[in-house]
């Protein structure tokens, strides 16, 4: 027999702020994918992978909606409130890459040859997209940590997102890796793809741990403190790889510091190693400014119940 007393439904899902995010996530996410799959068309890897990133988004709205109405998510053995601001911001980032790549491979300044009627839906599918990042990221701010604030929910720090942004950026990373970056030829590149995917698992192990509340301690350490000791090494492994990896790709000792003119576009390995460099370096400054801010953050891991928002 449930003993809850009270609504069953949860009100602040629908009549807040939050709530409101969330609906015009699943509005814009249902919107895009109609269009597309009626008559703008996702042809090619780059269509597939749009698609792909606006199904998954509007399949974890429906559903964080879905538990978060019903208080289902009180049967679940995680962090409600960083599993959400954690799949809130991952959807951002995807939102954003689909709201550049569709337009870039897909809207023209001419009608294609499928007809005028293509390309406007093409167009709408874009404003949509952008609409749908928006309202990704209204939901990120609204449950972001304010200044002076208590920090219970790691996700919700400016810390724990940057933690998302880096899993993002090393995704791209191995992407590149995956496009016949040639990595395999130096035993000086292989290391920078162990750097790469070991700072990769430490990163989804803080997540993951976060998610799941467990963020008692660690060892003989906080977790806070786990964190800074984690992001220290991240920042000293990522700062070797971000100068081994050039050294060994673009010096003319080793590699080409040139793009040759008969390298084909979009399977030249010269610009999978362009692409490998530059995202080191990006993801080398979020290590660094996720250490100064895990150098500044406090974290609660008392007995505050994380699902606030009953």
């Amino acid at each position: 027999m449930d003993s809850q007393v009270g609504p069953y439904l949860n009100n602040k899902a629908l009549c807040s702020p939050l709530g409101a995010a969330r609906l015009c996530q699943i509005a814009m996410g249902c919107a895009v994918i109609a269009m597309v799959t009626h008559s703008a068309g996702h042809n090619g890897s780059q269509g597939v992978f749009c698609m792909a990133a606006w199904c998954f988004c509007f399949a974890m709205s429906v559903l964080v909606f879905f538990l978060d109405a019903t208080r289902l998510y009180s049967c679940l053995t995680v962090s409600w409130d960083n599993l959400t601001v954690t799949c809130a911001a991952f959807a951002t980032l995807l939102y954003v890459t689909a709201s550049v790549v569709y337009p870039l491979f897909f809207v023209g300044s001419e009608c294609p040859y499928e007809g005028c009627d293509v390309r406007n839906f093409r167009i709408a599918v874009t404003v949509c997209s952008i609409l749908g990042t928006l309202a990704y990221g209204a939901e990120v701010a609204l449950c972001r940590a304010r200044p002076g604030q208590a920090v219970v929910g790691y996700m919700a720090t400016a810390s724990g997102l940057l933690k998302v942004v880096q899993g993002f950026v090393a995704c791209i990373i191995f992407g590149a890796l995956a496009n016949g970056s040639e990595y395999s030829r130096y035993a000086a590149t292989i290391y920078c793809v162990v750097v790469y995917v070991f700072c990769f698992a430490v990163t989804a192990l803080v997540v993951i741990m976060t998610m799941c509340g467990r963020t008692r301690a660690v060892r003989c350490m906080s977790f806070d403190r786990f964190v800074v000791v984690c992001t220290l090494l991240e920042v000293l492994l990522y700062l070797s790889a971000s100068v081994v990896w050039p050294v060994f790709c673009f010096d003319s000792k080793y590699g080409s510091p040139w793009r040759q003119s008969s390298c084909p576009w979009g399977k030249c390995s010269w610009d999978s190693k362009v692409v490998v460099a530059v995202f080191s370096f990006v993801n080398l400054g979020l290590y660094v400014a996720d250490l100064i801010y895990s150098q500044r953050l406090r974290f609660i891991t008392s007995h505050v119940p994380t699902n606030s928002r009953v």
